[in-house]
């Protein structure tokens, strides 16, 4: 019997993309999950088309914030209700292939793995774009050096693990989240093959110059790390993500 996952889905005005997001849960040959959509106080017609959908399939739940909580926030508040063995993410503007998680859990249950990640593809309203293809193992170490676990793909054992929740930042809450789990297992594995699908648009670059400023507290005030080893992860940190996205 399939173990049951719930997958973990913040949205926040995300009329223009969500219905994709659940059509691609949908169309998963893996069947037994529940989608946890928490909504962050949306201004559009975000909630009317989760309602529609939620009616039609009852493995689809709604959570409303009371307020503005962001993204970490509202994961957690989905994660808070979650019942099932595996914790999975899927952003409201994200795409997952149709054996994603069939495969994933799969290499997870033969391999005894906490935490994994898969390959992705990048796209946009342009088309398909390239392939992000990262190492297929990371430590603690390695990931204060670069991010490279892509959160739409990410799935967590919570029976191994227990619930894992991310940290109350503006930014880098996943980041965050897979530190918290590498502090107690030796390291994440990677399964190598495209099972997801990262939507850009273009603001991107202007995106990651801005959240270089975040990923500075990130490292000073959640990893707790000296002025010293902030600035050399920091250095190491903003050159891979340049390369990583001129790609």
């Amino acid at each position: 019997m399939e173990s049951l996952v719930s997958i973990i889905m913040p949205s926040y005005n995300s009329a223009k993309t969500i219905a994709q997001s659940i059509d691609s849960v949908l169309a998963q040959k893996y069947r037994n999950w529940e989608l946890l959509i928490t909504d962050d106080k949306s201004s559009d017609d975000t909630l009317a088309i989760i309602n529609k959908y939620r009616n039609k399939d009852k493995r689809i739940r709604l959570f409303e914030n009371e307020i503005n909580l962001g993204a970490g926030g509202s994961r957690n508040r989905s994660i808070k209700e979650a019942g099932g063995k595996y914790i999975a993410f899927l952003d409201s503007d994200d795409l997952w292939l149709a054996d994603k998680l069939s495969i994933q859990i799969g290499y997870m249950q033969k391999n005894n793995v906490a935490l994994s990640y898969t390959w992705y593809q990048k796209f946009g309203n342009h088309g398909d774009g390239g392939f992000v293809e990262p190492r297929l193992t990371v430590t603690y170490q390695q990931i204060l050096y670069s991010n490279i676990i892509g959160c739409l793909t990410a799935v967590y054992d919570a029976e191994l693990l227990g619930k894992r929740f991310m940290p109350l930042i503006r930014k880098r809450q996943d980041m965050g989240l897979w530190l918290d789990i590498l502090k107690d297992i030796d390291m994440a594995k990677g399964v190598p093959q495209v099972l997801a699908k990262y939507r850009i648009d273009s603001g991107m670059t202007q995106n990651k110059i801005k959240v270089l400023k975040w990923q500075w507290l990130f490292y000073r005030e959640v990893a707790e790390l000296s002025v010293v080893s902030s600035l050399r992860y920091f250095i190491v940190y903003t050159v891979l993500g340049f390369l990583k996205y001129k790609k």
